[in-house]
């Protein structure tokens, strides 16, 4: 298990350069990624016998590219997904699948995509096993199923119950064989996912119901998915979970069902928040420092357009001050942290729900770089233009090198496509 992290409020370097020298060379806002963070974590999950990276999480074709150097194949939501899988270098088709397309719908372009790169699907709908039976007959397909519970760090995180759209509900899997028999499609894999930050407890739960629904469907399943929803540290209070002990409970479950179907399974993991999050860092600067009231708000130049998950969700994300003098220490003050955006949610310091808090911080001046840390899953991806803000740059740390992967946005890409009508 990953040793238990500590999160230091003053910092002067990322993977061993500069935090000043990056924002020197690169600009503010700016994301930054330490490639052996990425890389470690890979590591972590290596008893497992596939990785796939659930790029949602951090979709940069730099971030693709290291992965896929490792191993790991990868999960796709969107047509934009499975594209940026197969510019990264990922094969399609084939026996290995190396990309597979997971989702609830198919739009009509995902559909044309998967007919014309043989992509593996995952269906979430029953209606997605009719729609790709009737192009694809005789294809081997995954369903996802929620079980009926689910669980996550926020209800807009939790991908299992009635309250969620997620995955087949469990108790139409008999119509979906009935579908799947129609149009000829062998059902290969069962995968569940019930939302982030999995417990033990939750869990076990999935394995009995996977385990349930494998045995229902029959010896055509040769794959097994504990989806993703690993959880990494944001704070002080929380921990890893416990890899050894998850490992031994889906591969006990995997070990019954293989002596009950009689043949070997496969077993898959769906990471992506574990994988990145760690890794990434939205380096900004403050660039105001105001009092209201009894509050001491610092304004950067980085919003929730660059790092939505505070306002989404309420997340808590670490943040360090980089002191131009360099000092070890300062004092210490509790501060508002919100960003340049003409919108009062624009805070980053704030409790799901939109309740503005405080965050205990080193003062801090004009002109110095606040970094938010542990951003790099939901964070470059989730992005927006909102206030006609350009897309942040992204920047990869490998082998103490820092190297430009996504040049910042320019006006002249934000208007890209747009039209004023000729005058009638």
């Amino acid at each position: 298990m990953p040793a238990i992290p500590t999160f230091p409020t003053l910092r002067h370097e990322i993977a061993g350069i500069s935090v000043g020298d990056l924002a020197r060379a690169f600009g503010t806002p700016t994301y930054v990624y330490d490639a052996a963070k990425i890389l470690e974590r890979v590591e972590d999950l290596r008893p497992f016998d596939v990785i796939r990276y659930a790029q949602k999480a951090c979709s940069s074709l730099a971030i693709l590219d290291l992965v896929r150097r490792q191993g790991v194949v990868v999960d796709a939501v969107s047509a934009g997904e499975i594209r940026r899988a197969l510019a990264a270098g990922y094969k399609a088709g084939g026996q290995n699948s190396e990309i597979v397309y997971t989702a609830d719908i198919f739009d009509r372009e995902v559909l044309d995509l998967v007919i014309q790169h043989n992509i593996h699907v995952n269906c979430g709908s029953p209606d997605m096993i009719d729609q790709l039976g009737e192009r694809a007959p005789g294809r081997n397909i995954t369903l996802r199923i929620n079980p009926g519970f689910g669980h996550g760090h926020s209800q807009k995180t939790n991908t299992g119950g009635e309250q969620s759209k997620h995955g087949i509900w469990h108790a139409q899997l008999d119509d979906c064989l009935r579908r799947a028999d129609r149009h000829g499609l062998m059902i290969s894999g069962i995968h569940m996912h019930i939302g982030s930050g999995t417990d033990l407890e939750h869990l076990a739960q999935v394995c009995g119901s996977l385990e349930k629904t494998v045995l229902a469907v029959g010896r055509s399943v040769t794959n097994i998915s504990a989806g993703g929803g690993l959880p990494i540290p944001y704070n002080a209070g929380q921990t890893y979970v416990d890899l050894p002990e998850y490992f031994r409970l889906w591969d006990a479950t995997r070990k019954r069902l293989e002596e009950k179907l009689g043949h070997k399974l496969t077993l898959e993991i769906e990471p992506g928040r574990y994988l990145v999050a760690e890794s990434g860092y939205l380096v900004s600067e403050i660039r105001a420092i105001k009092q209201m009231g009894d509050n001491t708000f610092y304004l950067l130049d980085a919003g929730f357009n660059n790092l939505a998950r505070p306002i989404l969700y309420g997340a808590y994300h670490p943040m360090s001050i980089v002191p131009k003098d360099g000092a070890k220490e300062r004092p210490t003050s509790d501060v508002v942290v919100g960003g340049p955006l003409c919108e009062s949610g624009d805070i980053f310091t704030q409790e799901e729900g939109g309740f503005v808090c405080k965050r205990t911080l080193p003062v801090a001046s004009i002109g110095e770089f606040l970094v938010l840390e542990r951003a790099g899953a939901y964070g470059f991806v989730m992005s927006s233009n909102y206030n006609s803000k350009p897309l942040a740059a992204e920047v990869l740390i490998q082998n103490g090198k820092a190297e430009l992967i996504r040049e910042r946005q320019k006006f002249e890409d934000i208007i890209r496509g747009e039209r004023i009508p000729s005058p009638r």
